[in-house]
């Protein structure tokens, strides 16, 4: 395929969506899809399919660069304490990831095969979106009982990634579904919100690996080109999109995500009254 301006600009249209939707807890995969019925790049379908996951990539690296210090147990910066507890982060992450791993590995063929449609998408975001108001009503007069990540327990780790199991029909939210489970759980919204971005780094990394592998090592100029933009754009907007979610969180519940959740999710049951399922 010949690349052209048009199909940069497209890519870095992807990049922007993945950034934002990634870590706010809207569903990038339900933004992706929709995104996608108007903004279709000029590649195969096999190739859309392994970018719209490898495109995470960057999202991901944005978490690494802006916590690597705190993630890295090798710090010379770091005491003994210190870095003690680094390794003990990574293995509540590791810990946790374990369920959405074994789930992910023996039902995602069938979860792509019949979950990746636009009903399916829009159901999910309605009904997390109610949920978010539903917990945050519940929550209103609860004190959480974890406050610091580093008070995390394996328990309440493991629990809120059996959240993040649920994130694997499309339209779910993987940061939303684990920042539920971690408030329900007890955790502040700051603290699950910090631990949904680290157990999305082996989450992403090992999904992004499989989608690559599955898909081939036989790349044309035009498709690295467009991978690289979309991890570059995708990179630099979720550095920003996650500062400001945890900014925004520090004074203010996640109600507003979850009426932007039913909003959107009424938007796409008009559009597919109108128009149709577009992942048909």
């Amino acid at each position: 395929m010949d690349l052209s301006i048009i199909e940069l600009i497209k890519t870095v249209i992807l990049g922007i969506v993945e950034g934002l939707t990634e870590w706010l807890p809207i569903s990038s995969t339900g933004h992706m899809i929709l995104v996608d019925e108007f903004i279709r790049l000029d590649v195969s379908k096999a190739f859309m399919d392994m970018f719209l996951v490898v495109i995470q990539l960057g999202a991901i690296l944005a978490v690494v660069v802006l916590n690597f210090e705190r993630l890295n147990p090798f710090s010379s910066w770091k005491s003994r304490s210190e870095k003690h507890a680094t390794f003990q982060l990574w293995y509540k992450v590791i810990f946790a990831c374990i369920p959405a791993g074994v789930i992910g590995l023996l039902f995602n063929k069938y979860m792509e095969e019949h979950f990746m449609t636009a009903p399916v998408v829009t159901t999910t975001l309605i009904f997390y979106g109610i949920m978010f108001i539903v917990v945050e009503n519940y929550n209103k007069h609860r004190y959480p009982r974890v406050t610091e990540l580093d008070r995390l327990d394996y328990k309440t780790a493991f629990i809120i990634g059996l959240f993040q199991v649920l994130s694997l029909v499309p339209g779910t939210s993987r940061s939303g579904a684990t920042i539920l489970g971690g408030i329900l759980f007890g955790a502040s919204r700051y603290v699950a919100a910090e631990f949904t971005f680290f157990l999305a780094i082996p989450v992403m990394f090992g999904a992004s690996f499989l989608k690559m592998v599955k898909f081939g090592w036989h790349y044309t100029g035009a498709e690295v080109l467009i991978m690289i933009v979309g991890m570059a754009t995708a990179f630099l907007v979720s550095i920003m999109s996650i500062k400001f979610l945890l900014h925004y969180i520090k004074s203010n519940d996640f109600k507003a995500f979850g009426w932007y959740r039913i909003v959107l999710g009424i938007i796409v049951l008009v559009y597919l009254f109108f128009v149709g399922d577009p992942t048909k």
